[in-house]
């Protein structure tokens, strides 16, 4: 179990982003959202191909487009499948990104979402196998 917040953040992979002539809300995305996004990837990509087949595998009968479109729309408009999503990163904050996080939630619900969209439609979703491609 995690103890506490230098715990938490060994966890993550190291990325090289520039954050010294970035805005607060852009350096926490680059040092908190960014890193915990690809540590979490492998299971965002499980969740996401799980609802996938809940919804009677209709997504690969679409165009590739359509899919992404899918992707966009199920993200944005499932609160639950958004709310999930974003569960699993917030789950990685340390107690002051989550206070950060709080304290302008709607714009960090924003970006996070984004990202989570952009994240999912750069895989590739195979029908029959445990994830993507």
């Amino acid at each position: 179990m995690i103890e506490n917040d230098e715990q938490r953040i060994a966890l993550r992979p190291v990325l090289a982003l520039k954050t010294n002539l970035s805005k607060p809300e852009e350096v926490f995305q680059n040092t908190t959202l960014r890193p915990i996004l690809k540590m979490q990837h492998p299971l965002l990509i499980q969740v996401f191909y799980a609802y996938i087949l809940k919804r009677r595998d209709t997504y690969f009968k679409m165009a590739k487009k359509d899919q992404m479109d899918w992707i966009t729309d199920s993200v944005r408009s499932d609160l639950r499948l958004r709310n999930q999503l974003c569960g699993m990163i917030i789950g990685h904050f340390t107690t002051d990104e989550l206070t950060t996080f709080l304290e302008q939630e709607p714009d960090m619900v924003r970006r996070l979402t984004t990202m989570l969209i952009e994240r999912l439609q750069s895989e590739t979703f195979v029908q029959g196998t445990k994830g993507s491609s």
